[in-house]
């Protein structure tokens, strides 16, 4: 991995419910913080604007970065916007799904496959990972042997693709070319759940 990276990964788990074609669940939501002492990207916005700036403590946030825009992901996200003054990263794909929850108001700027975010020195690159949503993304932080994968994959498996804006075999193939491609150690940090890694759901996927 080479040098230490200054930034450290911060956690919590938030809880409320998702809502989709008519109906709502009680989920818990992983939130996870990335950042040195100064500043940070905030992934995801769900349920409770005050949990999360309690891992954020005190440091500017560079960014509110949504890995997609399910509103259990992206709901509370304005409001964080509102509070600290960060611009809202969203791939345009999922705009359908952000109107859902948002309805004539909009993110602040475009994420795409490829692009690459810094924070404190360290580079988190954006995997453009559709299937659980058209415009789902995972974060991969070479730095810190981590991607961060919302709800692309999971500890078991690849996310849901039962509801509207889904499709298995999209999932199946993003996992496949974006993030097996990843080394097998690489820790898998989830939107829901337990860490998992690359190498730990690798043979099960590539039997699918």
């Amino acid at each position: 991995m080479g040098d230490v990276p200054a930034t450290t990964i911060g956690h919590a788990v938030t809880s409320g419910t998702f809502s989709l074609d008519g109906q709502s669940f009680d989920v818990d939501n992983n939130l996870w913080v990335i950042g040195d002492a100064e500043e940070c990207l905030v992934i995801d916005a769900p349920h409770d604007v005050d949990a999360i700036l309690a891992v954020v403590a005190g440091r500017r946030v560079k960014a509110i970065v949504c890995t997609h825009a399910h509103d259990d992901h992206v709901r509370v996200a304005p409001a964080l916007r509102a509070a600290t003054g960060a611009p809202i990263l969203l791939h345009p794909d999922d705009r359908p799904l952000w109107e859902l929850t948002h309805p004539g108001e909009l993110w602040d700027v475009d994420l795409a496959d490829g692009q690459e975010l810094t924070v404190g020195g360290t580079t988190v690159r954006v995997l453009h990972t559709p299937g659980h949503a058209p415009g789902a993304v995972c974060l991969y932080v070479e730095a810190h042997g981590c991607v961060f994968t919302g709800d692309t994959l999971f500890q078991g498996g690849p996310g849901a693709t039962g509801r509207s804006f889904s499709d298995y075999d999209t999932i199946v193939e993003s996992i496949r070319l974006r993030l097996l491609t990843l080394p097998g150690d690489t820790v898998v940090h989830t939107g829901h759940g337990s860490d998992t890694t690359i190498a730990a759901e690798a043979e099960g996927l590539r039997q699918t």
